[in-house]
């Protein structure tokens, strides 16, 4: 019954998914527009999965740090510890050693709660320890209690690791947090070349198939004027030729087509066999993008920022670690509580003693070569690296987010001049196509006319292209949705945390 129902789950989970994403079954024909592309690869790639793998593993790094604050209850012992064995004894009067049989049989049981003391670095622990022995060869057994143990030990001029973890660990989350935002849109980036790869070249096979069908008319029309002698023997045959060179790059630009599709399909994981048609965006947002603006929504949103500081806090961290670990080392210890031995489980429990122990361990290096004056210096010296990396990373990103402005402002124009351009070569095409038909211009005007017109149409794609992937690395760099107005740190949802727990 277990398997069926699983069998049934696993059936209808991809329908659950395909009815929730939009996306139609086997067979069926669908149109895609850009924006619903990078919605389902931003749902179901496997980019984006990962991206939430990574974010569920910071995300648990962080719950492991503070579960490190809070305290803990620990259960050990060691039961039916079964002892036959010689071992070895020394008369306390002569010295004499000599071996006898032990035959014995110990348990333990202890309980114990710890807690970490962050801002010193030091470890409390309360404890309730009992142990009994039982010797066979004597029909003797031993009750030992320590009923309560309160017990705490401090290093003292040590690197304590939880003032570090402090800073780190939720600097790394808020890192993960915004680059699961920044895989987001890479998933989108990616979408746009794989999406106007496909129109690109749906849009030359389209024109390839135009093409063979205006070469065919056009050599019939060339026959009949050459039977007429209107046209020479040279130009008959270079039209035929243009019609076989026609069909093989219309199967060229059928395969790549496909190509380009499946490559789509498989990011979006969509069915391959679906047939699915693309609808080009409509228009572009008419925006300008101000630099001041833009630079101040990267360095407050980005993980930029972020993770330069982290870079600091890290080599910060090695130096003060080698600076401990190479001068003295001073650790507090003391424990106060009481205990007794007895012969019988309540005797253990009686009369109890006083326990305390107070101590201070010492370990001063006298001379160590200077490894640990190497290790401080080496540390300082990346400290200092680190500072001057984060200068270049800094400049060197400013850089990149001034020239993506710049070519997103100049690429929207940039847009409109091939989109006109395309059009004028049309029409041109178009005129250049009646005027051979009326006899008025040759072959190689309506070849060059053609070339024109194709490269018109490319050219129109590739800057659309552009433009969308520009605008995609500009939210990219700063989180922000320019044409919406809205910031996308706003719009993390602490649901996915939840739903991946």
């Amino acid at each position: 019954m277990k398997k069926e129902f699983y069998s049934a789950i696993c059936g209808i989970f991809p329908i659950m998914c395909a009815m929730l994403l939009g996306v139609p079954s086997y067979g069926q024909k669908r149109t895609l527009a850009l924006m619903d592309a990078i919605e389902i690869a931003q749902a179901q790639s496997y980019e984006a999965m990962v991206a939430r793998m990574n974010l569920m593993s910071q995300y648990w790094s962080l719950r492991s740090y503070k579960a490190q604050l809070l305290p803990s209850v620990n259960l050990s012992g060691g039961l039916m510890e079964f002892d036959r064995s010689m071992v070895e004894t020394r008369n306390y009067e002569n010295g004499e050693i000599k071996y006898v049989e032990n035959n014995t049989l110990s348990n333990s049981l202890m309980l114990s709660v710890n807690q970490n003391v962050a801002p010193l670095g030091g470890t409390l622990s309360l404890q309730s320890y009992l142990y009994r022995l039982d010797q066979f060869s004597y029909e003797n057994k031993i009750y030992n209690s320590r009923p309560i143990r309160l017990s705490y030990s401090q290093p003292l001029f040590a690197y304590n690791k939880f003032k570090w973890l402090k800073k780190t660990e939720p600097l790394k989350y808020d890192i993960a947090k915004r680059k699961y935002l920044e895989s987001m849109e890479t998933v989108g980036s990616s979408v746009i070349n794989l999406f106007f790869n496909v129109l690109s070249a749906q849009s030359e096979m389209r024109q390839a198939q135009s093409n063979l069908e205006d070469r065919k008319a056009l050599y019939e029309m060339a026959k009949k004027r050459f039977e007429l002698g209107t046209i020479k023997k040279g130009e008959l045959l270079q039209l035929e030729l243009s019609v076989l060179n026609a069909e093989v790059d219309l199967n060229k630009r059928r395969i790549t087509a496909e190509n380009e599709l499946f490559a789509l399909s498989s990011f979006l994981r969509l069915p391959t066999c679906m047939e699915i048609e693309l609808l080009p965006p409509p228009s572009m947002p008419d925006i300008v993008l101000n630099q001041p603006d833009v630079i101040q929504k990267a360095i407050d949103n980005s993980t930029h920022s972020l993770q330069l500081n982290l870079n600091t806090v890290q080599s910060e961290q090695q130096v003060a670690q080698a600076k401990a670990e190479r001068g003295i080392k001073l650790e507090l210890h003391g424990e106060l509580g009481f205990n007794k031995s007895a012969d019988s489980f309540k005797g253990a429990y009686t009369g109890l003693q006083d326990n305390e122990i107070v101590g201070l361990t010492l370990s001063l290096p006298i001379f160590d070569w200077g490894v640990g004056k190497g290790r401080v210096k080496m540390a300082q010296v990346d400290l200092e690296a680190t500072k001057i990396r984060n200068e270049q990373l800094h400049d060197e990103y400013i850089q990149q987010i001034l020239s993506d402005v710049q070519s997103f402002n100049i690429q929207g124009a940039q847009c409109r001049n091939a989109l006109r351009a395309k059009d004028i070569a049309n029409e041109r095409y178009d005129i250049t196509r009646r005027y051979f038909e009326a006899g008025t211009v040759n072959v190689t005007d309506l070849n060059t006319a053609w070339q024109e017109a194709e490269s018109a149409r490319s050219q129109y794609l590739q800057m659309l292209q552009s433009y969308w992937s520009v605008y995609y690395s500009i939210r990219k760099s700063t989180l922000y949705d320019w044409v919406n107005d809205v910031d996308l740190n706003e719009k993390f949802d602490n649901a996915i945390i939840s739903e991946l727990k």
